[in-house]
């Protein structure tokens, strides 16, 4: 079917973190399922998680030359608005070509050019705001979208075209789900008759759990517990030497689902996908919330699952004092990971994806 005969053409375009691509990658697998002669396309940057994560998930990927204004001073300052004028132009062309109907922004600032392109053009806008704090893109392109999905009632104050505004939640990818535990520990050849921690820092990585990892790595041994410690790219080299037979290290994790089913208790960020995915999944965690993130957002998304006894909130800074105490006090206490299960998941949104792809294709059979 040629791109002028088919109506369901739907643009992507979001990255620079595994929070705002995999959002997007969930909804564009939602529309695959529901229509499966879809035409979608993703436009990101090479140097990012999207590069590797759309085509790992099927999808056509486009990079545009585009890099965030740096709030130190830096040389790459001084080339910003070059780059933003040739992404802007990448882009008009990505758009000419593809002529989608529905162009959906997940956040960060490759989406700005790529989805202003495609409003130019005649395209719908459907962003996707996983945070409680609307990042610079969504409030810049706020008066191109058709509809804004939320993730928290908070969020409304921010934005002003309130008809607009859907509390819908994040996004978790329709590939992510629990599988049996003695299969998934396998794939990491894990023993079943160990504790398993999971430990996440995002896609780039966490420096303070990390350190707070590495000086305490004996202990975990100590108490023969497993890990699969994804320390992110930039901090794989420093730690990859403390890895042996019940110590996984690795930079980057591609296979989640089966990560997410080892583990007894997982050690993570608190960014609104990882909530999303351990809310759908119900997974027991130690949220620690990183301080570098505008309006503090990931410490009040921890704070809300704390507060209901959803998980356990650790301070950024009182990781290297407080961590091990609480890893080790809470992974053989069967009782209190159960309560954390059970309570986490009634945060669960799991129809996020579908019900925004849902509205992607009513958008597009609109025109």
């Amino acid at each position: 079917m040629s791109l002028q005969a088919n109506k369901y053409r739907f643009l992507f375009a979001g990255g620079g973190t595994g929070g705002h691509i995999f959002p997007a990658i969930a909804v564009a697998e939602n529309i695959r399922l529901l229509v499966p002669n879809s035409e979608i396309i993703f436009v990101g940057t090479r140097s990012k998680i999207e590069a590797h994560a759309v085509p790992n998930a099927g999808f056509a990927f486009k990079s545009i030359w585009i890099k965030g204004f740096s709030r130190k001073l830096s040389l790459q300052n001084f080339i910003f608005p070059l780059k933003v004028l040739v992404s802007c132009v990448q882009s008009l062309l990505i758009n000419m070509k593809f002529k989608p109907q529905v162009a959906i922004g997940s956040g960060g600032y490759v989406s700005g050019p790529a989805i202003w392109a495609a409003s130019i053009l005649g395209a719908k806008i459907i962003l996707l705001e996983q945070n409680s704090y609307p990042g610079i893109t969504t409030r810049l392109l706020e008066k191109k979208a058709s509809e804004i999905h939320i993730c928290f009632e908070d969020t409304k104050k921010y934005l002003r075209g309130k008809e607009k505004l859907f509390v819908t939640g994040n996004p978790v990818r329709a590939s992510l789900k629990l599988i049996d535990k003695e299969i998934a520990l396998k794939k990491f050849n894990f023993s079943s008759k160990q504790k398993t921690i999971l430990i996440l820092g995002g896609s780039l990585g966490a420096a303070s759990i990390n350190i707070a990892i590495a000086s305490g790595i004996d202990r975990l041994k100590l108490e023969n517990i497993q890990v699969i410690w994804q320390t992110g790219k930039l901090y794989f080299d420093r730690f990859k030497n403390l890895a042996n037979d019940s110590i996984l290290i690795i930079p980057f994790i591609d296979d989640m689902s089966a990560a997410f089913s080892t583990c007894d208790l997982l050690i993570s960020r608190a960014g609104a996908t990882t909530i999303a995915e351990i809310t759908n999944l119900g997974i027991a965690s130690i949220l620690v919330p990183s301080p570098n993130v505008a309006a503090n957002h990931q410490y009040f998304n921890a704070k809300s699952l704390a507060d209901k006894r959803a998980a356990i909130l650790v301070k950024d800074r009182e990781t290297n004092d407080s961590l091990f105490d609480a890893i080790i006090n809470l992974v053989f206490n069967e009782e209190e990971l159960n309560t954390l299960k059970e309570n986490v998941k009634k945060f669960s949104k799991p129809e996020a994806a579908s019900v925004i792809a849902k509205r992607a294709i009513k958008l597009a059979e609109a025109l």
